[in-house]
């Protein structure tokens, strides 16, 4: 893509850690700013939780840097989710908390948007 006769780079920032597991840092911090929301909570009230700058939680969001393991435990704790939730795209054996989070929030919908999602998981699993 070209504006102005600059070329645009888009970057797909992953992180392999040691083990060599590689994390889409950018989904990860969609899916922790999505929990975020969903609990109405600020860049600014999230941050204050955990003891943090709104900056840091705008770069972990982004996923620009992926956060120490006890600032990623701390996160999931105050958005009351999972570690699972968030990873569950690099974990290869989690537990069933996703899907017990899963049935939660189905449960809480009314009967026909279940059915809908119910119907659509099936056609998904047919495939």
């Amino acid at each position: 893509m070209e504006i102005w006769g600059a070329d645009i780079i888009t970057l797909e920032l992953q992180f392999i850690p040691e083990g060599g597991v590689t994390m889409d840092l950018q989904a990860i911090g969609a899916r922790i700013k999505a929990a975020r929301e969903a609990n109405g909570m600020t860049q600014e009230d999230f941050a204050a939780a955990l003891d943090l700058s709104r900056n840091h939680i705008s770069v972990i969001e982004r996923g620009v840097k992926a956060p120490k393991l006890e600032t990623f435990v701390a996160i999931a704790n105050v958005l009351g989710v999972s570690a699972d939730a968030l990873l569950f795209d690099v974990i290869d054996h989690a537990s069933d908390s996703v899907s017990s989070e899963l049935s939660d929030s189905i449960a809480k919908l009314p009967k026909a948007d279940q059915n809908r999602i119910v119907n659509a998981i099936k056609a998904l699993l047919e495939k």
